[in-house]
């Protein structure tokens, strides 16, 4: 059941945290003039990132693609690269999908209209009421993990947040405070203030202007607040691949278009069998995914990496082709292939553990 806070306590909380916001707020680059296009970018960008890769991505993201226009004709390589990093490619592919919309069918413009904006590709409710709200002003309430924990602490709300009933009713106390009269800056405010004062660990509570409002404060519970359902178990994955040398190169390959990192490169390789050796499972991928047969020459780098709820752990070894394997990669896992020096693989856009391998390879030439 949604709270029913007195119209003074609303006006109140808005009139606290929109003075705050106006003191505190921190310079951000899309802030300068809340341009929608913008706007959306930095939405998206910031779904699971801190906000100091996102002011990064975003600044070097602009000087790329400076509007739609320009991110509509980009080359794919081109975007997937600038979003190298940020992981979740998908998202990338999908911005440049709806910029290639906005182009031919918005005059390469944002629409300001709710209906049209979820009809866009990677575009839900949330980053639809936020491009609303944030970048033309309109009045809807825009609901983050910072806003939910926001809500849940100044009404000490016991149902898990993420519940069906939980989101219900942050929903609803979104929407009951929300001023009308500028959502842009309050919605902000909300989500402000969840990222720099009611934080999830070490909350600012003696510096938090609604502290006076906030019942899980009076009562003790704000460490208890939100409640979180059951996180799901993690699950590691233990994958092998080979960084093939020949001619003074290294072999990478493009990953199918309907893969999880779809236009992505890669080193050869792949999750292990069961009672696999890292080095058996490269040899194993390399053949299943290239047809050659390679020498192992030395273990090179093991690097770990983190999505979602999974820990991946990526062995990796230097291998030469062995005598006789002069033709061509079959490419059973791949679309297409290269052969470059490690300077140059800089210019391709990786998936997260390869990319550490990447990196370290470049380094490693210059030293």
């Amino acid at each position: 059941m949604v709270p029913q806070p007195k119209e003074k306590d609303i006006s109140d909380v808005r009139a606290l945290i929109l003075a705050w916001f106006y003191r505190c707020q921190r310079s951000l680059p899309w802030r300068q003039n809340y341009h929608p296009y913008q706007v959306w970018i930095s939405e998206v960008m910031g779904q699971q990132t801190q906000m100091e890769r996102v002011v990064e991505y975003f600044t070097r993201w602009m000087r790329l693609f400076p509007d739609i226009t320009s991110l509509a004709l980009a080359p794919e390589q081109a975007v997937l690269k600038a979003w190298e990093g940020l992981g979740y490619y998908s998202r990338a592919r999908n911005i440049r999908r709806t910029a290639k919309i906005l182009q031919e069918e918005h005059q390469g413009q944002v629409p300001a209209d709710l209906q049209a904006l979820q009809a866009l590709p990677g575009i839900g409710p949330y980053t639809a009421a936020a491009i609303l709200s944030i970048g033309f002003n309109q009045p809807h309430p825009v609901v983050d993990a910072n806003v939910e924990r926001v809500f849940a602490r100044l009404y000490d709300l016991e149902e898990p947040v993420k519940g069906a009933a939980g989101k219900k009713t942050v929903q609803g106390l979104a929407a009951l405070f929300l001023d009308r009269e500028n959502p842009r800056a309050f919605n902000q405010a909300l989500m402000e203030l969840g990222a720099l004062v009611c934080m999830p660990k070490r909350p600012q509570c003696s510096t938090c202007p609604l502290q006076k409002h906030c019942l899980a404060f009076s009562r003790d519970t704000v460490t208890l607040r939100p409640v979180l359902g059951k996180r799901p178990d993690r699950v590691d994955i233990v994958m092998a691949c080979g960084i093939i040398q020949h001619n003074g190169l290294l072999y990478i390959q493009q990953r199918l278009a309907d893969d999880i990192w779809g236009g992505l490169w890669e080193f050869p390789g792949g999750r292990l069998e069961p009672g696999e050796t890292p080095a058996q499972g490269a040899l194993r991928e390399i053949l299943e995914e290239t047809g050659w047969q390679v020498q192992l020459e030395d273990a090179y780098r093991t690097v770990t990496h983190f999505y979602t709820r999974y820990r991946v752990t990526l062995h990796s070894f230097f291998c030469t082709l062995k005598e006789g394997q002069t033709r061509p990669p079959s490419l059973n896992a791949a679309s297409c292939y290269a052969w470059v020096n490690s300077r140059d693989l800089l210019q391709y856009p990786f998936p997260a553990g390869h990319r550490q391998l990447v990196m370290s390879l470049s380094n490693r030439n210059t030293l």
